[in-house]
């Protein structure tokens, strides 16, 4: 099929499943079959296959994260690549790094492998997130983003629900699961090439390096949310596998529950931030992952029990599917030739704690596991009285609280 190069006014007399919107939903379910796969078997494969405890683990996610922190860049490669090109080919790269995870048992294969499959990751969601945002108008947005949640978390739950099914009745293998996970995202990917033509957004994005002075809050929301996010990725799993004994298929109908609930409630979610605003809905957010934090400490401190594990971690993750509302912050506050340039820059910025955080957080994981919660939980404390600083009505000129009447200055 010829490759052609379409406005997004000229795309809407394509096929439904040509348009713009069809391709974010596409790579929406594709990418999260690879990645969900590598996050559900990774505690279990490095526990069992190479003997990581808290400190290799820490390691892992550290290393892992150093191409989120370097997603700027893109800003680089979009001066010579289209953005929709990059996005297909970093779900190949995630998708054949994934496939061959179990070849690599040893800590330096498996940081290597992790290597390139976190670059396909990063740079893939630093371009996505660019994308929705010039393709899905702003009255449309907080729902379709809402829409696009329920997709990947619908795609997780079959992948998940596959590997529960099958794990223990066909005594499945690692090296067989990521092949098969991975292979199918690399084969998404070759599909997408093939079967869309170029969509050209409205306005062109800028190619340099970008950072505003009225973006202000918008980065450190995406700071705060970069370090709490690491403690939960790298930690809470790790406990349900360290401390409670979960095996694969355990640990996998978990993220089951999960997804599903996130499938059933992000369209809502959608629907609540376009009708209460970003800042109800961060605040929200924010507070409840102060209370979830602070349970997660709980356990340690006062030795509850494995059913309110459980229930926490699928409570924390439907709280993190509210975050797009930052998404739809960024926006309503941003000149459309900043959206890709600052997507960069945002990645970056959420992921400066990332390259260390684990690390540090492994030597202390070792000596006091509520600590590492308990700092979790301050972080999204300060997340709120962020969030509290978001005017409940956002658009340029008027980012903050403290901006109403001034004009949106150029720097």
């Amino acid at each position: 099929m010829a490759r052609q190069t379409l406005t997004l006014d000229q795309a809407r007399n394509l096929p439904r499943w040509r348009q713009p919107i069809a391709l974010l939903m596409l790579m929406a379910a594709a990418m999260p079959i690879a990645f969900a796969t590598w996050s559900a078997l990774l505690n279990n494969f490095v526990i069992e296959v190479a003997n990581f405890t808290g400190v290799e683990i820490g390691w892992l996610h550290s290393v892992r994260e150093l191409p989120g922190f370097l997603a700027i860049g893109v800003i680089l490669l979009i001066m010579f690549f289209r953005e929709q090109g990059l996005l297909v080919f970093n779900l190949g790269l995630l998708g054949a790094a994934t496939a061959v995870t179990a070849w690599f048992p040893s800590l330096g294969g498996i940081l290597t492998i992790t290597i390139l499959s976190s670059i396909g990751f990063h740079y893939y969601e630093t371009v996505n997130q660019s994308l929705q945002l010039q393709w899905i108008a702003r009255g449309r947005a907080p729902q379709l983003l809402g829409w696009l949640v329920a997709i990947g978390s619908g795609a997780s739950l079959v992948a998940y629900g596959l590997i529960v099914a099958t794990w223990k009745t066909f005594d499945l293998s690692y090296n067989f699961v990521y092949l098969a996970s991975g292979g199918f995202a690399f084969a998404v990917a070759l599909f997408a090439w093939v079967a869309y033509p170029q969509f050209e957004s409205p306005e062109p994005q800028l190619k340099t390096f970008v950072l505003r002075r009225r973006y202000w809050l918008y980065y450190a929301l995406q700071a705060m949310a970069g370090a709490r996010r690491q403690i939960f990725t790298v930690f809470a799993a790790f406990m349900m596998v360290e401390r409670f004994g979960f095996e694969v298929h355990q640990v996998t109908a978990l993220f089951i529950v999960n997804y599903l609930a996130n499938m059933l409630f992000a369209p809502f979610m959608g629907r609540a931030v376009a009708r209460y605003g970003e800042r109800n809905a961060l605040v929200f957010e924010y507070a409840g992952l102060v209370a979830v934090f602070s349970a997660y400490g709980g356990i340690y401190l006062f030795g509850w029990g494995v059913a309110l594990a459980a229930a926490l971690y699928v409570i924390d993750h439907l709280f993190f599917a509210l975050a797009f509302a930052l998404k739809t912050y960024f926006q309503k506050i941003a000149d459309i030739p900043d959206i890709a340039p600052t997507a960069a820059v945002a990645f970056t910025i959420n992921h400066i704690a990332a390259v260390f955080l684990p690390a540090l957080l492994g030597y202390l994981w070792i000596r006091s596991p509520g600590a590492v919660f308990g700092l979790a939980a301050l972080l999204a404390l300060g997340s709120l009285v962020l969030a509290l600083m978001i005017p409940r009505h956002p658009e340029k000129g008027y980012e903050t609280v403290f901006a109403r009447g001034l004009p949106a200055p150029a720097e």
